[in-house]
């Protein structure tokens, strides 16, 4: 399996201004190549090298780092076109679609760019790489990470790795290519339903409450709009220091609630079934004050984590279908919607069992796991007559 690892980029004054100023070389020229395939109709990597090659050479782009620009120009209107087809961009006729389908993509001068490795090397023992510039090639650039960071780096590291700058700050992302163990046969699964008032509740009785994140976003929209209301120099000065602490706050949060839970799959030899929640957002209508909530929930993060930890620790993971497992009652499965009394109670109309309404969710989520996977493993061929 593969995933990113982040490492912190300490270069020195110079060091940096290189770095900056080859990360605004580049995206200046991308945004001129992305011109080109705007207007040739965005035709295959190879005829638009045949376009713009010979000019990013001319405006002293390395061989290789022309390359990887012209890629990353087609490769952004190919993330594009998946956008569109798959309705991210809004309808057909929408103003934000119409907008998009009719300009050129254009890169921020901040943007990621890749490095293969003709263009950055890296010395693990002395923590320092070596990486192509505009002004040339800058050596024994040091780098900061964790220990089991730099193990994966060293063990797994494979293919290019992007430069970005964040915040005056830069950074390399290398992609790792990990080894994955085979899943086991589990014994049972565990049902975690996703919510809002509680981030995740399991069917083992693991609840993770959202409270306290909910309060941290409000007091971080609180603050936002107070310095935005202000106005002055300072302000915006904060408002650029918090920027993402909220997001970062968050995904901390997901990444143990994650790690919990996959930790307790593996300690009981269980698998995890995880409700498939894709598009909620479209189908789901609520009134104004409600939808800061339900967009800044981050479901799909915490999904993905625990995807990721779970193929990692190859504890066998199934996404089931979501529709109705809040109204099923998971000891007589009689499915009414007046079973759900409000947010965390769950009283059935036909045996008149009372539990709370996540924690029911989260069992038939497990029931539907557990049938997901038996289903998947039963074979299809017909018995011989």
């Amino acid at each position: 399996m593969k995933i990113v690892v982040q490492v912190k980029l300490m270069p020195e004054a110079s060091q940096a201004s290189a770095l900056s100023a080859t990360l605004r070389t580049v995206n200046e020229v991308a945004c001129w190549v992305s011109e080109v395939a705007f207007e040739h109709g965005v035709p295959r990597e190879y005829e638009l090298r045949r376009h713009t090659y010979a000019e990013l050479r001319a405006r002293g782009i390395g061989s290789q780092a022309a390359q990887h620009t012209i890629k990353k120009v087609r490769d952004a209107y190919t993330t594009l076109k998946a956008n569109i087809r798959a309705g991210n961009l809004g309808k057909p006729g929408s103003k934000r679609r119409r907008k998009a389908q009719t300009k050129p993509v254009a890169l921020r001068p901040q943007a990621a760019h890749p490095f293969d490795d003709r263009c950055l090397s890296w010395q693990y023992d002395a923590q320092t790489v070596s990486i192509w510039t505009t002004s040339g090639r800058l050596k024994n650039i040091r780098f900061t990470c964790s220990a089991d960071a730099l193990k994966s780096l060293r063990e797994h590291r494979r293919g290019e790795s992007d430069l970005l700058e964040r915040d005056g700050s830069f950074y390399l992302v290398a992609v790792c290519d990990i080894p994955e163990p085979d899943p086991y046969e589990p014994g049972a699964f565990i049902g975690v339903d996703l919510g809002i008032a509680n981030i995740a509740t399991t069917s083992t009785g693991y609840k993770a409450a959202g409270r306290n994140l909910n309060r941290h976003r409000r007091q971080q929209r609180e603050l936002r709009r107070k310095l935005q209301a202000k106005g002055t120099k300072s302000a915006k000065r904060r408002l650029r220091m918090r920027r993402r602490k909220e997001q970062r706050h968050a995904k901390n949060i997901n990444h143990i609630i994650a790690k919990k839970i996959v930790t307790e799959a593996e300690r009981t030899s269980s698998g995890i079934a995880l409700e498939d929640l894709g598009g909620i957002r479209q189908r789901v209508r609520l009134r104004m004050p409600q939808r800061v909530t339900l967009h800044s929930w981050a479901f799909h993060q915490l999904g993905s984590f625990l995807e990721y930890k779970a193929r990692r620790a190859g504890v066998p993971l199934v996404y089931v279908d979501a529709a109705y497992t809040s109204q099923t009652c998971a000891d007589c499965d009689h499915v009414d919607k007046k079973n759900r009394i409000d947010q965390a109670t769950f009283i059935c109309r036909n045996c008149g069992v009372v539990a709370h309404a996540d924690r029911n969710a989260s069992r038939n989520i497990a029931a539907r796991g557990e049938s997901a996977w038996t289903a998947g493993r039963e074979s299809r061929v017909p018995a011989t007559p």
